[in-house]
């Protein structure tokens, strides 16, 4: 497999053309053709406002396409990666009843039925089998919905897809559904070599038995278009007679949304507008076929692909959201997602991985990323301020975004931003209401320390103040607080480079950052930000915020974002207790976790108290619900107290062991230190460790509080750099 000279600028248009099509799909799913034209007609662009709806929304059809495929760099980005490692990276990044899937229940929902059979020791394939689930709960749609990240890592190699399709869709599906998988997968690898529509179904043919119904049908489908050339409502009714939800039974089977991604390719003319009318005017589930099409035609097509009618891009600005176990990379963008599969599909093929300016996380390399940058609308900023993505300005790349500033005074400042955490108190609300909440962590933390390369326009009228600047939820109402950087005077045509070490509270979390341009006389002009990134491990305490609690709120909106920056992975996280952390498990173990994957070197430390469970303590470099190390106060299977260092990775590996008697309801301090391979552990004395071992299987992760079958408390938790 050889990796194309463009290869990284064709998976983000396919990013994009997934996003794309899965918001302009979700406001109508489920749908029938009849009420959509009804309504609409034909849906040419984002109809989201008309139904009082957001257009950035969390889904399981972005959620489980860019979350299940970390099961290949999990595991070493290894082309034989099995299905039942894939099916590991379910338990490790799904939180039951609460991420990516649609929680509908055994023998209702496909994968929760999956999830349920996992979670019961069932591995996959077993887990998705016909034997054990039946056909038709075994050929719902979700076999497909997930599959577009398992092509985009093997460019020009649909065999390759093909089986890793395969593979990953065994965990919850089975049959027809599967062949529709592959074919999908096969025909968005060979895109990126391939740009002829019907070769490309050949390809996806190719892989599928020869007596498959997916295949009688595709072929089927292929003699109605030639039939009906370019009336692509004839076909559609020609589908919906002979391959409509009548006929295939359960919530939402394979067989006729297939039939439409078919019928919406053939029929597209190659256009990524008319194609994505096509198949979301068609009706059922929209989001799923929509997103499904547009990764397609956005691999095939490129960048440019995506601007064959109205602008698409514009309004995501390139954001998504990914809620799961793994809470610090939950609020992310196109332009990240994009160098995660690329860097997957490099390393599956042995070629190098070069991040864009040294690993920056906002870099702008990509024609037209702006990666989740918007202009600031508050009241003194409002139409100030326009963005683009532009070549040059650049000390170690080729592009920057430019921040086109105009009118700019005293009092009224252009500011520009980035989310990194929940973007509001009420976008939580409401992604909760709808089913699909938005379980996240911030991306950055105070101690971490920000940098920002910029450049004035030599063209600019005069020299102007800028600076860096970020939001935080005020931890006594919730409401979003402007903090600012260092500010620098740029003159027309110079530059600077900005350094900041965030300060603040753990329990103030950061949502946002950017860069603001103020001048004391109005004008008008260019900054360009070449890069923004931050580096190091925080230096934060998390506990609750000072002020008393109040019962008499109960009922009202209390403080919660400085919460909700902890992903729940536990039966009970409530926020009416005095203290700052109650966790209560009935079953197993859970976790209650923060951070990011890029804390490396760091203490973790809190003093817990252990009211009734089997085993609680603290975790570090988590990576969801099953990855982290843990140093715990447990029961051996005689029933005395045991310390233990354990290694949880597919299964508990315990690394270090000590007796150590303890009784409910006593309180612990429990410190872990982690430093390269190297895990100190502490409990109680501080100074003594009671355990040094060596482990380098985890590089790095956030933290976590550990409770298992009980009920434990804490005060606070501290993260300090080693």
């Amino acid at each position: 497999m050889s990796i194309p000279s463009d290869y990284t600028e064709r998976v983000y248009a396919g990013v994009l053309g997934k996003l794309i099509g899965v918001y302009l799909g979700r406001p109508f799913e489920g749908w029938t053709y009849e009420m959509l034209n009804d309504q609409f007609g034909e849906i040419n662009y984002y109809v989201h406002e008309h139904l009082d709806v957001p257009l950035i929304v969390t889904d399981d059809d972005i959620s489980g396409t860019f979350t299940f495929l970390r099961a290949l760099p999990d595991y070493g980005n290894s082309r034989a990666i099995t299905a039942a490692q894939i099916g590991q990276s379910w338990l490790n990044y799904i939180i039951e009843e609460r991420t990516i899937l649609w929680w509908g229940g055994m023998g209702n929902s496909t994968e929760h039925t999956a999830y349920l059979r996992l979670k019961e020791g069932t591995p996959a394939p077993e887990s998705g089998s016909m034997a054990l689930n039946g056909q038709v709960v075994a050929e719902q749609i979700g076999a497909q919905i997930f599959i577009d990240g398992w092509a985009m890592v093997a460019p020009g190699d649909p065999e390759l897809a093909a089986e890793l399709a395969r593979r990953a869709a065994s965990v919850s599906h089975d049959g027809v559904a599967i062949h529709g998988a592959q074919v999908l997968a096969a025909m968005e690898a060979q895109a990126f070599v391939e740009s002829d529509i019907q070769a490309l179904i050949d390809t996806g043919l190719s892989v599928i038995p020869e007596n498959s119904l997916i295949r009688a049908m595709i072929s089927q489908i292929r003699e109605w278009h030639a039939r009906h050339g370019d009336d692509w409502r004839a076909t559609r009714e020609e589908i919906a007679a002979n391959f409509g939800y009548d006929k295939y039974g359960g919530n939402c089977h394979m067989v006729p949304n297939h039939a439409l991604i078919i019928h919406a390719l053939l029929h597209g003319d190659d256009s990524f507008q008319k194609s994505l009318m096509i198949v979301n005017t068609s009706g059922w589930d929209t989001d799923c076929n929509s997103g499904n099409v547009g990764c397609l035609l956005g691999i095939k097509n490129g960048l440019e692909g995506l601007e064959d009618g109205p602008d698409f891009r514009g309004p995501l600005s390139d954001r998504l959201y990914l809620p799961t176990a793994d809470g610090g990379r939950a609020v992310t963008d196109a332009v990240t997602e994009s160098l995660h599969v690329a860097s997957i599909g490099r390393a599956m093929s042995q070629a190098p991985v070069h991040p864009p300016k040294d690993g920056a996380r906002y870099h702008f390399e990509l024609p037209g990323s702006v990666q989740g940058f918007m202009a600031d609308e508050s009241v003194d900023s409002r139409g100030t301020l326009t963005l683009e993505n532009t070549g040059g300005h650049s000390r170690s790349g080729d592009r920057s975004l430019a921040l086109k500033f105009d009118g700019v005074a005293t009092g009224r400042p252009a500011r520009a931003a980035t989310h990194t955490f929940i973007p509001s108190k009420e976008t939580a609300v409401y992604f909760e209401q709808r089913g699909y909440g938005l379980l996240a962590s911030p991306s950055i933390y105070p101690g971490q320390t920000v940098s920002a390369a910029i450049e004035a326009d030599a063209g600019n009228e005069r020299a102007v103040d800028v600076n860096l600047y970020l939001r935080r939820y005020r931890s006594q109402d919730d409401e979003l607080t402007i903090e600012c950087g260092p500010s620098q005077r740029v003159e027309p045509g110079g530059s600077h480079t900005f350094s900041w070490t965030v300060g603040g509270e753990g329990n103030e979390p950061i949502a946002e950052i950017g860069v603001a341009v103020q001048s004391d006389e109005r004008t008008q002009g260019t900054i360009y930000l070449d890069y923004l990134t931050w580096e190091g491990e925080p230096d934060v305490t998390f506990k609750r915020p000072d002020a008393p609690l109040d019962r008499r709120r109960l009922g009202e909106s209390i403080p919660q974002m400085w919460r909700r920056a902890w992903v729940n992975g536990v039966d009970i996280y409530d926020f009416w207790w005095p203290e700052s952390f109650r966790l209560v498990q009935n079953r197993g173990r859970g976790i209650l976790s923060t951070g990011t994957r890029e804390w490396r070197a760091y203490e973790v430390k809190s003093e817990i108290t252990l009211h009734l469970c089997h085993a609680a303590g603290i975790a570090a470099r988590v990576q969801g619900m099953r990855r982290y190390y843990a140093l715990l106060l447990s029961r051996s299977e005689e029933g005395r107290g045991v310390a233990r260092i354990v290694r949880a990775l597919d299964g508990d590996t315990v690394l270090a062991e000590a007796d150590f008697p303890w009784d409910y309801g006593e309180r612990h301090t429990f410190a872990l230190r982690v430093e390269g391979d190297r895990l100190v552990g502490c409990i109680d004395n501080l100074e003594e460790p009671l355990f040094d071992v060596s482990d380098g299987m985890l590089e790095g992760g956030g933290i976590a509080l550990v409770v298992e079958e009980g009920r434990v408390m804490s005060d606070e938790v501290t993260v300090n750099p080693t």
